[in-house]
């Protein structure tokens, strides 16, 4: 802070003194272009604004216009909450996180809450201060040989070298160890970028990135070589995606430089698309036995998979091949429909795949129906952006929470939209090197970081609060939702939630029987 101060300074005594000389010179006509260059000069070497670093003297345009945002927001725009998919009033909360600056409201909430689908918790008249909340969770079994993670209630989910440019991936781990929480490699492959010295979870895609043969099947040694470095701590599976379920992962030609062909081993010059289904297993028993295989190469680390919900009968054939063939993850990533991703059709965005909360309960509802849930660590991943979505994702069926695009904006992103066109303006989605330059790594770790740890005592506070000790407690019956102008309900009437073992009774619940009659362990 004390150098940026000193730079400042630097330039603006320059400026007044090149100005003096003009003036004394009677050049009046250059003074105007002397604060001006001092300014780009000042913005090209400053660290902590991407927008400037990459537009100098041009950039402050935005932040000008942010000043007086209330007064134009309010005569001539839209509110804090008409924006989407993150509007303002998230986008500033998890700025003002990251930068660990002020976070409070003034004058009371914005939200009508009389509106329908407003939601609240239901706080104690003896709550606990956040030191005494447990933030942490264990993943994975305890036996001889094996290795849990002790994981944070919250990480950072898949997002790919590649679709991230290196510094932000490198600004992101960095974080991960300042904040000792876990960053997803997403299905890309592990890079050079996410071995900085934070914990890792390494995806496994289609198309296994990183781990393949020249033909694009699964390699046992290529994934034993990532899978036994000690920065990762889980593997995933990715079965399919939240924005775009059963499409595949597209990496634009545009984005695909030597180095990213290098780490996924592909040819430079196509667009890079995953196939939709896997080709090392066809079937829920297959999958079961790859998981087996994934946690024998890499001793015994946490193995799970990633899903968007589709046919419910998919996933509960996933459940009779667990307790046919006694082999279980140890976690399950439920990725919501509403997830972001950099690149996908818009009728998979908009039209395919189920919302998190109905896939969470859902997901959560099958494995307490087959006595498994205390076996399998359910993780939520779709728009976790403050410490309320953490809780009441928790309260719903989740062990903990992955966000992506909260953490893309904690390291500078701007919600441009440009991240399938290697355009992003502050050099978090693109691979153009000029764009890059604005991302300052050692700048931006910190705010990762700060936006992690406030995000997370906001969570812990908010548990305190509802008078736990533990988030594992949080119950759906301590969320309230108004579902109508008279009628107000708790989260636990607003879903159907089943007793241990409802799926393996004579009577089966009337929502799962159609599905889970027509489900089958050998087959998707």
């Amino acid at each position: 802070m004390r150098r940026q101060w000193y730079l400042g300074f630097g330039v603006v005594l320059l400026g007044v003194l090149l100005t003096l000389i003009m003036l004394q010179d009677g050049q009046w006509f250059l003074v105007l272009l002397v604060p001006i260059v001092a300014l780009w000069i000042y913005d090209l070497v400053q660290k902590k604004h991407a927008i400037l670093r990459n537009f100098p003297v041009l950039g402050h345009a935005r932040f000008i216009l942010e000043f007086f945002r209330p007064e134009i927001q309010q005569y001539f725009i839209a509110s804090d909450e008409s924006e989407r998919p993150f509007n303002r009033e998230t986008r500033s909360i998890i700025y003002q996180r990251a930068k660990n600056v002020r976070d409070t409201v003034p004058f009371g909430t914005e939200k009508d809450v009389n509106k329908i689908g407003y939601t609240w918790v239901l706080h104690s008249l003896a709550p606990k201060v956040a030191s005494e909340v447990e933030p942490r969770i264990h993943v994975g079994r305890h036996e001889n040989g094996s290795q849990p993670y002790c994981a944070s209630r919250l990480n950072i989910s898949a997002m790919s070298f590649g679709s991230l440019s290196p510094r932000a991936i490198m600004a992101l781990n960095k974080g991960a160890q300042l904040g000792h929480f876990a960053q997803n490699t997403g299905e890309g492959g592990l890079s050079p970028y996410h071995l900085q010295g934070g914990d890792i979870i390494f995806q496994i895609g289609t198309a296994y990135f990183g781990c393949r043969d020249d033909e694009g099947h699964f390699d046992e040694k290529e994934f034993q070589a990532e899978a036994l470095k000690p920065q990762v701590k889980m593997i995933e599976i990715k079965l399919s995606q939240g924005a775009k379920p059963s499409h595949g992962g597209i990496l634009p030609a545009a984005k695909l430089t030597a180095e990213i062909a290098k780490v996924r081993k592909v040819p430079l010059g196509h667009n890079v698309i995953s196939p939709p289904a896997h080709t090392a297993f066809d079937s829920p028993i297959g999958l079961l036995h790859f998981i087996k295989r994934l946690r024998h190469l890499s001793e015994q680390k946490p193995v799970g998979f990633k899903l968007c919900i589709g046919r419910k009968k998919e996933f509960l054939s996933i459940c009779k091949a667990m307790l046919q063939e006694q082999i279980y993850p140890d976690f399950i990533t439920v990725d919501g429909a509403e997830g972001g991703t950099g690149a996908a059709p818009l009728e998979y965005t908009n039209h395919v795949g189920e919302p998190l909360e109905a896939a969470l309960v859902f997901v959560h509802n099958a494995l307490v129906g087959v006595n498994l849930r205390d076996k399998i660590r359910i993780i939520a991943s779709g728009k976790v952006a403050t410490g309320f979505d953490l809780a009441e994702k928790i309260a719903l069926g989740a062990d903990m929470c992955n966000a992506a695009r909260a953490m893309m904006m904690s390291v500078g992103c701007v919600q441009s939209k440009q991240c399938d066109a290697n355009t992003c303006p502050t050099g978090v989605a693109t691979q153009n090197w000029r764009l890059q330059r604005g991302l300052v790594v050692e700048e931006k770790k910190w705010r990762a970081a700060n936006f992690h740890k406030n995000t997370m005592k906001s969570f812990l506070e908010l548990v305190g609060a509802m008078g736990l000790e533990n988030p594992s407690d949080l119950k759906p019956e301590y969320f309230m939702r108004r579902v109508s102008a008279q009628s107000v309900k708790s989260l636990a009437e607003v879903h159907e939630y089943l007793e241990a073992g409802a799926l393996l009774q004579a009577t089966l619940p009337a929502s799962f029987k159609p599905h889970w009659e027509d489900a089958r362990a050998d087959a998707f």
